[in-house]
């Protein structure tokens, strides 16, 4: 068995700057408090995955202490607010509760902070691909140069906008799976579609032991029973909609619209592969990216399939920038399963390393 890496915090105080990058460390990035999770080795010779989270990893406070200390940083929150027409610094930083949950400002902001930490460190090193989480990809798109920022930024305002009207009944819902295989979680779905004859479907395929649902209530309501009877556990989602489902149809065809609309010289050859949620693979030409950005709204998220297969690329350091540690936290779990054995349990041992980049709340 092998065992995860443990992970090293190392906080830097305003005045300090540098930190531990993939060609060692590197002064003066301009990052003032910027909270650091790393490995105690990540070399040159490490082929480096660049990972942004998606919706459920916004927090009260995220990205001001970076912004109140650079310049450019509020400006570009101050872009996104033009942009989306939101005031998601008062949102985000002076308010809580209902209102940060809101996809409709969640997309629009976690993306502005996804990026504001990647710009802050994107001269540092080269990844040798990408990929984010459901809304996480169009961070990804954007460090990749697929698309300009601001392109970027009016995309994510409008997907949050159709996803918070698609469902305005409030029929649809999402719900976590733990504890179970993959096959047990896709039988439950397959036992709770035919005794309810409800839109139930696996939405994202997170780690070998943790998936999430999404489907009308009473097809999620009818899964709990399921899961019980498979001895998991299945823990409801605080969400406005059944997202990654074909209950999200309608906002996928607008959204599918939005993207036809963009001008063909907006489109760009990504700098370094993408890896996209429905179907993931290495990809740099526009037009395929594009293809899969209209299916990922109604698609499941393939995130097992990702991290695989970034690891069959070469890549075997996993870098997270945004605001709570998820994704890295998956790989763990991910790569286990037919990796090498390490020699010991000392995190030095395993193939694989996890770097966090967050920007301080304290």
């Amino acid at each position: 068995m092998i065992a995860y890496p443990q992970i090293h915090a190392l906080f830097y105080m305003a005045k300090v700057r540098r930190c531990a990058c993939a060609s060692g460390t590197i002064s003066s990035l301009g990052i003032n408090s910027v909270l650091m999770y790393h490995h105690p080795t990540w070399e040159t010779d490490m082929k480096t995955a660049l990972l942004f989270p998606g919706q459920g990893a916004q927090e009260a406070g995220m990205g001001r202490l970076l912004a109140e200390n650079d310049s450019g940083t509020m400006e570009l929150w101050k872009k996104a607010e033009r942009i989306s027409r939101l005031p998601l610094r008062g949102i985000y930083w002076e308010g809580e509760g209902a209102e940060t949950a809101k996809t409709l400002n969640v997309q629009p902001a976690l993306t502005v902070f996804n990026l504001s930490l990647w710009l802050k460190v994107a001269d540092s090193f080269h990844p040798e691909a990408a990929a984010g989480h459901s809304l996480g990809e169009y961070s990804a798109i954007a460090a990749a140069g697929v698309l300009p920022l601001d392109d970027v930024l009016e995309l994510v305002s409008l997907r949050g906008r159709l996803m918070h009207e698609a469902d305005p009944e409030g029929r649809g819902t999402m719900a976590a799976i733990v504890k179970l295989d993959r096959a047990q979680a896709e039988q439950c779905v397959v036992e709770a579609v035919k005794t309810s004859g409800e839109i139930i479907l696996i939405a994202n395929y997170n780690t070998p032991s943790q998936f999430v649902a999404s489907g009308t209530r009473a097809g999620i309501n009818a899964l709990q029973e399921k899961v019980r009877q498979y001895k998991g556990r299945i823990l409801p989602l605080a969400v406005s909609g059944a997202f990654h489902s074909p209950l999200m149809s309608e906002a996928a065809l607008e959204f599918a619209k939005a993207l036809d609309g963009l001008p063909k010289n907006r489109w760009n050859r990504a700098r370094f592969p993408v890896y996209c949620n429905a179907d993931p693979r290495p990809l740099t030409d526009p037009e395929q990216i594009k293809v899969l950005l209209q299916k990922q709204i109604v698609s499941p998220v393939y995130w097992i399939d990702t991290i695989k297969r970034q690891w069959e690329a070469g890549c075997t350091t996993f870098v997270e920038c945004g605001p709570k540690e998820i994704l890295g936290k998956m790989v763990g779990p991910i790569l286990a399963e037919g990796a090498p054995a390490a020699t010991s349990g000392a995190a030095d041992a395993l193939p694989w390393k996890v770097v966090f980049i967050n920007d301080a709340q304290q």
